[in-house]
């Protein structure tokens, strides 16, 4: 992947798009989006008009404290 001088490296980011996510956590993007249906208030879930944007240190912490997705 050729990063543009303008692209932040995913892991700087402060927000990701399910696919983004998808990519840097590897979970499957309808697992993610599943788990947005069943946590739609979240404290690592954004919605930005219909667009969801996962909040990544966040998600970081819900994923540390599970032991299965």
């Amino acid at each position: 992947m050729i990063l543009n001088k303008t692209d932040v490296p995913i892991w700087e980011k402060y927000t990701l798009t399910i696919e983004e996510a998808s990519r840097y956590f590897r979970i499957g993007e309808n697992k993610l989006r599943k788990l947005v249906e069943e946590n739609p208030a979240a404290g690592w879930v954004i919605m930005n008009g219909n667009r969801i944007q996962i909040k990544r240190k966040q998600f970081e912490k819900v994923i540390d404290s599970l032991d299965a997705i």
